[in-house]
């Protein structure tokens, strides 16, 4: 999570059990989160289709369980394409996940290289970051003119 551009708290949630199991455990982490930071709105990479069908629909059903973490404090969502995250931190739609590691320990002057899922989470964040900074500017000079 991050608070005006502030790194709050960053980890991945590990799962175990069969998959129903895996999915509380997100939803009940996402939830027990939310309580805890209070966050205004939720930032989330949009699901992309796999090549394979089962893989993806585990990811779908893994994003919902996180989502849902978030429904009772009826938080704005906002969704970001892989590219588009990717794109807002690297630099190119393209980045390999090694260089979204790399960017976001240093655009959030980390000591070390967060781990692969958490540097996704954290780009996304950064993602939306800069798309509501920027948004907020082009607001500001629509008023001034």
């Amino acid at each position: 999570m991050i608070e005006r551009d502030r790194k709050l708290d960053w980890r991945t949630i590990r799962t175990a059990g069969d998959h129903s199991s895996r999915l509380r455990q997100i939803f009940g982490e996402v939830a027990a989160l939310v309580a805890r930071y209070q966050p205004v709105e939720v930032a989330i990479e949009r699901v992309f289709v796999h090549r394979n069908a089962d893989s993806a629909l585990k990811l779908g059903q893994a994003r919902a369980a996180a989502l849902c973490g978030t429904f009772q404090a009826e938080l704005p969502i906002f969704e970001y394409a892989t590219r588009h995250i990717k794109k807002a931190v690297v630099g190119s739609g393209a980045a390999d996940k090694t260089q979204v590691q790399h960017m976001v320990k240093m655009l959030l002057a980390m000591n070390d290289e967060p781990q692969a899922d958490a540097a996704d989470a954290l780009a996304v964040a950064l993602c939306h970051s800069h798309e509501r900074n920027t948004h907020a500017l082009l607001r500001e000079l629509a008023v001034q003119s």
